[in-house]
């Protein structure tokens, strides 16, 4: 199973090129069979623009997991700790392969409403065609 996620095109792009090795969130999917985040490039891009796979989500305290992911998490201190304000608990979501799509895809083809998600959605594994892809 795959999990739609909307991230800003500057963290998407970092991703897709090695520098952003976590993806942090506040809330975090509970399906155990999600290995796959694909990821829509909010506004002013738009479009569906690649996916990664993951072995782990860390989940702690914002403190702890910032000193475990702080070297590869590819935004500042002050933004983290101004993302997690108030919060018990943060998510990391482990970047692994990362596969950028040759065309981006409109949210549309996956999402029926063309709606982005505030902070996930699942998709079916066949949702994708590696021929719109990759």
């Amino acid at each position: 199973m795959k999990v739609l996620l909307s991230i800003k095109p500057e963290y998407a792009e970092k991703i897709l090129t090695g520098k952003k090795r976590y993806e942090f969130r506040k809330s975090i999917f509970k399906n155990s069979s999600v290995k796959t985040v694909v990821i829509y490039a909010t506004m002013p891009v738009g479009k569906v623009v690649g996916e990664f796979d993951f072995d782990e989500v860390l989940s702690d305290s914002p403190q702890a997991i910032w000193a475990e992911t702080s070297k590869y998490s590819g935004i500042t201190k002050k933004f983290f700790n101004s993302y997690f304000d108030g919060r018990e608990k943060a998510h990391a979501i482990k970047v692994r392969s990362v596969r950028r799509y040759d065309v981006p895809v409109s949210l549309k083809e996956l999402v029926p409403n063309g709606s982005a998600p505030q902070s996930f959605r699942y998709l079916d594994e066949l949702v994708i065609q590696p021929e719109l892809a990759f």
